[in-house]
């Protein structure tokens, strides 16, 4: 097991990452403001547990097949930003959102919001890579097996994720309710939400492996 001392270094490094405003955080945001807290929380769950996916990934060392093999790296590039645009054609076509999150709450299945955190979180290889970046520093052979200890610091990142996120989700599904005045109709949040998944698809499509 890791010693507390680089737990607590790599706890430090993660808060420092993790506050650092990102792909994830402007998602989660962006759910919380369009489909209140339930919706955040869910994309979140989303997200932690692609993150457990990626640290597995790399304890049994397949991450570095995107270093070895390039055209795998743009493969997974290239279905996440199909992912993403196919999830802001979604968000486009569904009915008017109810401008109060609360009455969001139930608007979509907080199983299906799940999912896509997910997903877009897997299809994400830049994560894979910050992993096999990040992680291979805080672990040592001597303490015992490694992927124990890569599964250890995928908690703390997730811990201290968690922390972050959730003080982000619920400061944006309290400014989005007391800026809706009243519930009403409307699509601005649907353009909102399908404005973060394009931009998402189009920042992972031109992302390169540095």
């Amino acid at each position: 097991m890791s010693s507390l001392p680089t737990l607590g270094l790599f706890a430090g490094a993660c808060l420092a990452l993790t506050v650092t405003p990102g792909p994830d955080m402007l998602l989660i945001a962006s759910r919380s403001v369009a489909q209140g807290r339930s919706a955040g929380f869910a994309s979140l769950a989303g997200i932690l547990t692609g993150t457990y996916c990626h640290a597995m990934l790399a304890a049994f060392g397949l991450s570095q097949l995107f270093l070895a093999v390039p055209i795998a790296y743009d493969a997974v590039r290239l279905a996440g930003a199909a992912y993403l645009l196919y999830l802001a054609w979604k968000t486009l076509r569904a009915s008017p959102i109810t401008t109060s999150p609360a009455a969001n709450e139930g608007h979509t299945p907080v199983r299906k919001i799940f999912r896509q955190g997910l997903v877009t979180n897997l299809l994400n290889p830049k994560m894979a890579l910050f992993v096999l970046a990040l992680f291979p520093q805080f672990v040592r052979p001597q303490d015992g097996a490694v992927a124990f200890q890569i599964l250890t610091l995928a908690t703390v990142l997730n811990f201290i994720g968690l922390i972050v996120n959730g003080v982000v989700i619920l400061g944006a599904s309290q400014l989005s309710q007391r800026w809706v005045g009243r519930r009403r109709q409307s699509r601005v949040p649907q353009y909102m939400l399908a404005s973060v998944f394009a931009g998402l698809a189009a920042r992972l499509a031109v992302a390169s492996r540095s």
